[in-house]
């Protein structure tokens, strides 16, 4: 009988065990992606990977988990190799001590000029979501090979419910018809999705916080505004350790293998768009909210893009925005290198092909940790914004014919061309199917009015904090 109890609550693949993994709450079950991780940003790990990938080929179990814990407490305590090349903090005062400066000239834009800026900053944002979300995981092959099917590659325009036929299933891995309202042709708006979330979640914050809005506090609205599954990745691992009592930073770090993925880069757009001309404001700002969710590179993307769009609103000059962007983060980072290092493929002479090819010669969008990278996802967007020449419909289009997270680029490319362009350099075709709105998952704002966020975006500029 012993043997038995043993048995039932000790190896065996327990109910609680299999909804532990369903709910994507099994630390175990991201070991191999925890251990690619810490290698990544140096750790001393490698002494440890027979460790790592035994445990995580053990059968679905008590103690499996508690293995898994007990790796998790060893990553504290890991130190950086000494051939490691980057130098990488992910506190405000070290990332700040590295940064490289770059000098731009830029002019200030005030009243309905800005307001104009900030209109297709929003739209923008909006519209480049749209036209990735309906192939959001899918694999380049498979995006590539659909489009030309549908007479959409190039890619020029949204993809419809019309271009989707019932069969298609059957031959794509991925299923196009999962969720019918996301087309433009059958929505009355753009639908729910967590790109435009985290900007409105950031108008809220501020609205309830204002400008001063600090890290716990970005995480009280977190817990306060969306359920758990509404959340993914890095997010979802920063969600649960709120609602466990880890306070940022510890709640970025702990048994959360994404803690460098895109999720941060997604959510800088807010803190650009209230700062315009204030780059290192921008840059704090999203560091005071990614932090709560990502170290080191996951929250330089966040930083290098808030600051992108702060620069957007007062220069044309596309190389200026990506410069500007990056003398925002550590010039000792992965992701500054790997800017770099495409910024000059790119004055090189590289075709627009060669740029995206280089992209998929060193990241895999096969592979989910590749796939949702910080650093892949931000070449992305740094090879559609030079190759798409300002134009804001060439620039969404090559953010998202590409592959890897088709939705976020999409939504990141559109938002620094909306601003730089303004609301008439958007698109009528691009705007038009938005009917003005966009819905949300955050409670209380079922559908948000993008004018109404482009009035409260000019509010925030200088707002001072508010109470309920």
């Amino acid at each position: 009988m012993a043997d038995d109890k043993h048995y039932e609550y000790g190896t065996a693949m327990n109910p609680s065990m299999e909804k532990l993994k369903k709910q994507g709450n099994s630390y175990a079950e991201q070991l191999f992606g925890e251990y690619r991780q810490c290698y990544d940003e140096g750790l001393d790990v490698e002494p440890y990977q027979k460790v790592f990938f035994a445990v995580r080929r053990m059968p679905l179990c008590t103690e499996r988990e508690e293995m898994a814990n007990l790796l998790q407490n060893i990553i504290y305590k890991l130190p950086i190799r000494a051939d490691y090349a980057y130098k990488e903090p992910s506190d405000l005062a070290g990332i700040r001590a590295l940064r490289k400066p770059y000098a731009y000239e830029g002019k200030a834009v005030e009243g309905d000029a800005l307001k104009d800026k900030i209109r297709g900053a929003w739209y923008g944002r909006v519209c480049g979501c749209w036209l990735g979300k309906p192939i959001e995981g899918a694999k380049y092959a498979e995006i590539t090979e659909f489009l030309k099917e549908t007479g959409n590659y190039p890619m020029s325009r949204y993809i419809l419910a019309a271009d989707v036929k019932d069969e298609m299933n059957d031959r794509y891995k991925f299923p196009f018809r999962r969720r019918l309202n996301m087309y433009p042709d059958v929505a009355t708006c753009m639908p729910a999705d967590d790109d435009t979330n985290y900007t409105l979640m950031a108008q809220v914050t501020i609205e309830k916080y204002g400008r001063n809005f600090a890290p716990d506090d970005m995480a009280e609205r977190w817990v306060a505004l969306q359920p758990k599954t509404a959340y993914w990745t890095a997010e979802q691992a920063a969600f649960t350790n709120f609602v466990n009592g880890f306070e940022p930073p510890a709640s970025a770090m702990y048994k959360n293998p994404y803690r460098e993925w895109i999720g941060a880069q997604i959510r800088g757009d807010y803190f650009g768009n209230i700062n315009p001309g204030n780059p290192e404001l921008a840059a704090e700002m999203a560091w005071r909210d990614a932090s709560i969710s990502h170290t080191k590179n996951g929250i330089y993307g966040e930083m290098f893009v808030a600051a992108m769009l702060a620069i957007a609103a007062t220069t044309d000059n596309i190389k200026d925005i990506i410069y500007g962007g990056l003398a925002e983060i550590p010039a000792t980072s992965r992701l500054y290198e790997a800017v770099m290092k495409l910024m000059a493929k790119y004055d090189e002479g590289a075709s627009t092909e060669e740029m995206f090819a280089y992209i998929h010669s060193i990241y895999n969008n096969e592979d989910g940790f590749d796939w949702c990278h910080t650093i892949s996802n931000a070449l992305v967007v740094i090879a559609s914004l030079l190759c798409g020449e300002g134009d804001y419909g060439k620039s969404i289009c090559l953010s998202v014919q590409t592959g890897f997270d088709t939705d976020c680029n999409g939504a990141t490319v559109g938002s620094i061309i909306g601003m730089r362009n303004g609301m008439a350099g958007v698109g009528e075709e691009w705007t038009a199917p938005t009917n003005g709105k966009f819905q949300t998952n955050l409670c209380g704002y079922t559908e948000a009015s993008i004018e109404e966020c482009v009035d409260k975006t000019m509010e925030h500029m200088k707002d001072e904090p508010k109470e309920d």
